[in-house]
């Protein structure tokens, strides 16, 4: 009898190598039994050089291209089931292979920390809280001054023993359960789930749809694949439609996965989508700990969290029971991993809701190119709100020519104003400047010196408050000099204006009005973005001012007045997306303004008050703006009617990351030669050349058709990883890039 081939387990270690590696049974485990236990998607441990590491069997196979002998067997396996559903796992290895990285890097960023260095998922179960020894023991007068905790501790009293994060977190922050728990007052637990769905399914009935709203919702259909595109002005009511999409869902017993582009986003989202159900729901982003970011993903791998909502990683979770993922703010650059594995969550979206057999709705006021050319090729059917919900009505744009205004701190005298009248009226700002700082230049007023970053090329931008020269790309820093130190003068100019300087200015001019700035800088502290929401929930005359943190989807009902205050700086990129990100951000800005009963104003500072794109979006908005853009972009065959990607290298030296791309291109060419179906950019520097101490250079390819980029870029990968010049620089490639 011909003895059979021994099993050989190919598996996938978080590694640089485009490759996977191929093990051995181990002793303890039948043969019999092997392909039954081994199953793709379980977890292993596995010798790797030196160490031991955990890998991902990705298949079994019979053969092996290196000699039996030399192959080592499995130390451990770690799961007796695939950690993900079988769907998922397709759509991780055709992500991995798609965008060009290595396999176990790819697969391994997928994954929540904790299960990457190989420990068991929890126990099921959602996390909750009860009273400690010390904490039953504790009379309540001790947290007389301390109010926020004692309710906490009444509330587990009276509905406890245990009771469920998520019903505290409906009404106190993660902050007030950590400091009782310091306290040693109450400590965590994992309540098991019970059986059955939730009696009520909402907590508040949903709202009434206006007919375009009525017209979207008859059109998402609840079963098999189908992805729309919900097309809505600012404040015309997406929202309300993802609510009661998700109801429907609901109903069916199954889950809805919701996407956001922003953690700052996240506590607005989710107190509106607890507010509305009375279902488990888990959130995950990179402000939670490792944790409790494997507990939510748990949460929605079994089932017992019905709604999940996160930002672009969440696209991995694996879920139970899908039902419909919903991705707003599509057009949203967030969406694009712009380091190491460079997937697009937006895009993934659609192949993992394709995979699953579920609809996807992606809804944006401003709709990225491709999501528009995807509706008219009808891959994605068009839904449209074009009027706002209940009272509100669109906003009144206004030009302001800086070329013929008073202008201090980049605030034109009319925009201030208008700024002064609203606030008398009682109502709200929001002023936008997308510069964080106090100025975006340091100079000598004597000699023409700049302060310019050491690591990268680019002046260090000026943030006063804390004394320092700071660069805004690799954060570099250093004091604010006293004298200049070329000519030793004294007379150093902050130039220009940062969000800090404006802040000041509108502080200056309204000193009994709160003025509230949006920015990085202001937002690192836990809860400052909450106190922002609390001041514009409360009505009272505020100023908010801030860069595009304050665009991505807020909802702040008593702003009246937005004022743009520099509309230039998007409408001369080199990028060709310079256009349809400013139409996007002044859109998006202008949209925070008049979402309550009164009638909203918009001001936009520009020294272009008769560029033809501005013109256009104000007097006929996004929509013709973006027509106008999308037949630019076919007449240039630039994406999305060419395909795209960029192979970047970086060094020390420029020459090394230069000659490297020659060599690339070289060798892409000699696998597909220059033609109409196939071209090449470059070696050229990137936008930003020098950044952190090394040179960056780019090789632009673009192609007729995508199968035939994925051809090149599949034979050219391997050959540039075991080319011995790929050791003097960092190369990447992006498929489908953002940004070059």
């Amino acid at each position: 009898m011909v003895q059979s081939e021994p099993l050989v387990i190919r598996v996938a270690v978080p590694s640089p190598l485009r490759r996977l590696f191929d093990y051995l049974i181990p002793d303890y485990i039948d043969e019999n039994q092997a392909e039954h236990q081994l199953q793709p998607g379980c977890r292993v441990t596995v010798p790797f050089g030196r160490r031991e590491v955990t890998g991902l069997i990705i298949e079994t196979a019979r053969h092996s291209e290196f000699e039996l002998s030399k192959l080592k067997p499995i130390s451990r396996l770690i799961d007796a089931e695939p950690l993900l559903p079988s769907s998922l796992f397709k759509m991780f290895i055709w992500a991995a292979n798609y965008y060009q990285q290595p396999i176990g890097d790819a697969l391994f960023t997928t994954l929540p920390v904790l299960l990457r260095k190989g420990e068991l998922p929890p126990q099921s179960g959602q996390p909750g809280w009860k009273l400690s020894t010390m904490g039953l023991g504790l009379g309540l007068e001790s947290l007389n001054q301390a109010r926020k905790q004692r309710a906490l501790i009444e509330l587990i009293q009276d509905q406890g023993p245990e009771l469920g994060e998520s019903i505290i977190l409906e009404t106190f922050s993660r902050s007030i359960i950590k400091q009782l728990e310091r306290k040693a007052l109450i400590e965590p637990v994992i309540i098991e789930p019970t059986a059955g769905p939730a009696e009520n399914l909402l907590r508040h009935d949903h709202l009434p749809l206006y007919s375009s709203q009525q017209i979207a919702m008859d059109a998402i259909q609840s079963h098999g694949f189908n992805s729309y595109l919900l097309d809505g002005v600012t404040g015309s009511g997406k929202t309300e439609v993802y609510l009661q999409s998700i109801e429907k869902i609901l109903r069916y017993g199954r889950q809805a996965l919701v996407l956001i582009p922003e953690i700052s986003l996240t506590p607005q989202t989710e107190k509106r989508f607890r507010d509305r159900f009375n279902v488990p729901m888990v959130t995950l982003h990179s402000g939670l700990t490792d944790k409790q970011r494997l507990a939510a993903w748990m949460q929605a791998k079994t089932g017992e969290a019905s709604i999940i909502l996160g930002t672009r990683s969440a696209i991995f979770t694996p879920l139970k029971s899908p039902g419909l993922i919903i991705l707003d703010e599509e057009h949203d650059q967030s969406y694009k991993q712009q380091k190491g594995f460079r997937y697009s969550a937006r895009d993934l979206a659609v192949v993992r809701a394709q995979q699953e057999g579920i609809p996807i709705v992606l809804g944006s006021a401003t709709p990225s190119l491709e999501s528009l050319n995807n509706c008219a090729s009808g891959r994605y059917q068009h839904l449209i709100l074009s009027t706002r919900a209940g009272d509100a009505v669109q906003p009144d744009w206004h030009m302001v020519d800086l070329k013929s205004e008073r202008v201090e701190s980049g605030i034109a005298a009319s925009t201030l104003a208008a700024i002064g009248a609203t606030i008398k009226n009682q109502q709200q700002v929001l002023v936008f400047l997308n510069r964080r700082g106090y100025a975006p230049a340091l100079l000598c007023h004597q000699c023409g010196w700049t302060a310019e970053c050491k690591q990268c090329d680019s002046r260090l931008t000026v943030h006063r408050a804390r004394g320092r020269l700071i660069c805004h790309h690799c954060d570099y820093q250093e004091r604010i000099p006293q004298q200049c130190p070329s000519c030793q003068g004294h007379q150093l100019i902050a130039a220009g204006e940062g969000t800090q300087r404006s802040e000041a200015y509108l502080q200056q001019c309204f000193p009994d009005t709160k003025v509230l700035r949006v920015d990085r800088d202001s937002t690192r502290r836990k809860g400052a973005m909450q106190e922002v929401f609390d001041t514009a929930d409360s009505g009272e005359p505020c100023i908010l001012i801030g860069t595009q943190m304050l665009a991505k989807g807020h909802h702040f009902a008593n702003v009246t007045l937005v004022a743009i205050l520099d509309a230039d700086s998007g409408l001369f990129s080199p990028d060709f997306r310079g256009h349809e990100r400013t139409g996007q951000l002044l859109t998006q800005v202008a949209g925070r303004s008049g979402r309550g009963k009164v009638r909203g104003r918009v001001f936009i500072q520009t020294h272009q008050p008769d560029h033809p794109l501005l013109e256009l979006l104000m007097d006929k908005g996004y929509g013709h703006f973006a027509t106008q853009l999308i037949a630019q972009r076919q007449f240039s065959q630039l994406p999305p009617f060419r395909h795209m990607a960029v192979i970047r290298a970086e060094a020390e030296r420029a020459n090394d990351a230069e000659n490297f791309l020659r060599l690339v291109r070289q060798l892409a060419e000699n696998i597909s030669s220059p033609s109409p179906d196939m071209s090449y950019l470059g070696p050229l520097p990137a936008m930003l050349e020098k950044r952190a101490g090394r040179f960056r250079y780019v090789l632009q390819v673009e192609a007729e058709q995508r199968p035939a980029l994925q051809a090149l870029l599949s034979q050219l990968a391997p050959q540039l990883e075991n080319h011995k010049d790929a050791r003097r620089v960092r190369w990447s490639i992006d498929v489908d890039p953002q940004e070059r």
